[in-house]
């Protein structure tokens, strides 16, 4: 059975993106690259709300075609093409980008069907938005979040409207030298 993962990046003060919606904050540096490019090798399908998918789908499919791209870019891009996407959204009705499926409606009831379907982890992608749903519905098997130095003081949070108690094992820790800390929790 295949599980939901959250695959997020987080402010020390709890926070997926600045009071622009910018990213900037990010410590991303090689290491943190082969961090989260390991996360990606246990993904089966990326899981996006609308606006993340929008991010998404006008970046990666212009690397395709990008001369300048370096061969990491071009993998994922490429990689990223070929994936079977899911997009969860009330507004949005048909996507354009190769292999993407809109979901409006049930959403419990259809990640759950997913979940049963064999294959690789879905993973959410960023997009708090649909965070915050999904923790809600507790749909949310494991978290994989990137807790970066920095104190934002503002933005989007990444725990919004949680109505219950979720109790979490720490499956890892891993330091890395910018002070970004890896931390992986599956549900007990």
């Amino acid at each position: 059975m295949r599980k939901l993962v959250l695959f997020m990046h987080v402010s020390l003060d709890g926070f997926a993106s600045d009071a622009s919606s910018g990213l900037g904050w990010i410590s991303y540096d090689g290491e943190l690259q082969q961090y989260a490019d390991a996360i990606v090798a246990t993904v089966g399908s990326p899981v996006y709300g609308r606006v993340t998918y929008e991010l998404m789908a006008g970046y990666w499919p212009k690397e395709l075609e990008n001369p300048n791209a370096d061969e990491r870019s071009k993998a994922h891009a490429q990689w990223v093409d070929k994936a079977t996407k899911f997009v969860f959204s009330r507004t949005m009705k048909k996507a354009d980008w190769n292999n993407t499926i809109v979901i409006n409606d049930n959403i419990a009831e259809e990640i759950n069907k997913l979940k049963q379907q064999p294959g690789k982890d879905l993973v959410i992608f960023g997009s708090p938005g649909l965070a915050h749903s999904f923790m809600e519905l507790d749909l949310i098997d494991e978290y994989q979040l990137t807790l970066n130095p920095v104190l934002l003081g503002g933005g989007k949070p990444i725990y919004q409207n949680i109505k219950s108690k979720t109790n979490l094992k720490l499956i890892k820790a891993t330091p890395l030298k910018s002070g970004v800390v890896g931390l992986h929790y599956s549900r007990r």
